[in-house]
């Protein structure tokens, strides 16, 4: 510990967190140092740290891992947080020494400066929504681990599949029918099994996310895009938050990935693929949801009109802008409550409208 000096105004925290301990360096606004501990990770150590910041203290912590528990102790603790994005300062990997009392030092010099590159901190609520989603995200992965596995089994023993599915009725009859022996036979038994419990816990999921979000008015907006059911729209609300941190659907498209990255020096200008720096899940579901949208949709057109003009070999950039005019249209779902570009007209209405003018 070092020595702690007397100081009675606002001061700044930097907090290099670990997963078992972690470095807080307090100091002036000014830049003055006053005192670096290291203190083991709990809610009481830290939130018994932080009260000798004073009131209402500043406090940085880098998004990194169990972030969730720190900021919400300080936040109860009465201090200010800040969310540092880890892209942001991966200078600190570049410096000849590096180490925790400098990273933490860094980071509140970053906040004091007004430099620091910052993540949102998405509320409890917000923050309980995504575990489930992205729980059952995973859950669904090891759902088609496992069926991918029985059609390795089927392949290793030489049987033809005569069947669509193998995992609806049909083909579960002709799964306990066929000439499986040995090893193979009992792979293929305890698959079927782990498959039929995992579809049980995604079902439970399900229900917990429905009934999580069964106020949400976003929710319920987002579904009226076609190729959006209630699996993506769940990703989409929980994944995005609050969107009215973004000043417009640009913003959006950009936080989530959709968009190309972007070079420029002197005269020089160089665009390439797109960043991919956002949550790689909604990016999955934007995608997923343009392959599910009807011909007739704003998505739909604007992906054939780019293979139309481009050819079959644009087919994924096609797909990819037409995932951002899908997320632009979450956007507005979300901030009004309703995509008007959606709305078909009244034709009755119209008449009206045209016989009053």
């Amino acid at each position: 510990m070092d020595q702690m000096q007397a100081y009675d105004g606002p001061q700044i925290v930097g907090m290099d967190l670990h997963r078992n301990r972690s470095v807080l360096l307090r100091m002036t606004p000014q830049g003055e140092r006053l005192e670096r501990i290291r203190i083991d990770n709990s809610p009481a150590a830290l939130k018994a740290e932080i009260a000798k910041a004073g009131p209402h203290p500043q406090v940085v912590l880098e998004a990194t891992y169990g972030w969730y528990w720190a900021a919400d102790t300080l936040q109860e603790a009465g201090a200010e947080v800040h969310l540092a994005h880890p892209l942001g300062v991966k200078m600190f990997g570049y410096r000849r020494v590096k180490t925790d009392d400098k990273d933490a030092a860094d980071l509140a010099d970053l906040l004091r400066m007004g430099r620091l590159p910052q993540a949102w901190i998405a509320p409890r609520q917000t923050r309980q929504v995504r575990e489930l989603v992205r729980y059952r995200h995973k859950l669904v992965g090891m759902r088609t681990s496992a069926k991918d596995q029985i059609h390795a089994v089927l392949g290793k023993a030489g049987l033809h599949v005569p069947v669509t599915d193998v995992f609806d009725r049909g083909g579960r009859t002709w799964l306990a029918g066929i000439p499986l022996h040995g090893s193979y036979r009992v792979r293929a038994d305890s698959l079927l099994r782990l498959i039929a419990f995992l579809d049980g816990e995604i079902a439970e999921v399900d229900r917990l996310i429905a009934q999580a979000l069964a106020g949400d008015p976003g929710y319920r907006a987002v579904q009226t895009i076609p190729g959006i059911g209630p699996v993506f729209a769940a990703v989409m609300v929980a994944e995005i938050g609050d969107v009215a941190r973004f000043a417009g659907p640009g913003q959006l498209c950009s936080w989530a990935g959709l968009t190309p990255r972007h070079r420029a020096s002197d005269t020089k200008v160089h665009r390439g693929r797109i960043t991919k720096q956002g949550s790689p899940l909604l990016r999955w579901a934007c995608v997923e949801a343009v392959q599910r949208s009807g011909a007739d949709t704003p998505m739909r057109r604007l992906k054939d009109r780019i293979v139309d003009r481009r050819g079959t070999t644009a087919r994924n950039v096609a797909k990819t802008a037409a995932a951002r005019k899908l997320l632009t249209l979450v956007y507005y779902a979300l901030r009004d409550g309703e995509v008007r570009c959606l709305t078909k007209p009244d034709p009755a209405r119209a008449g009206r409208n045209a016989a009053d003018a």
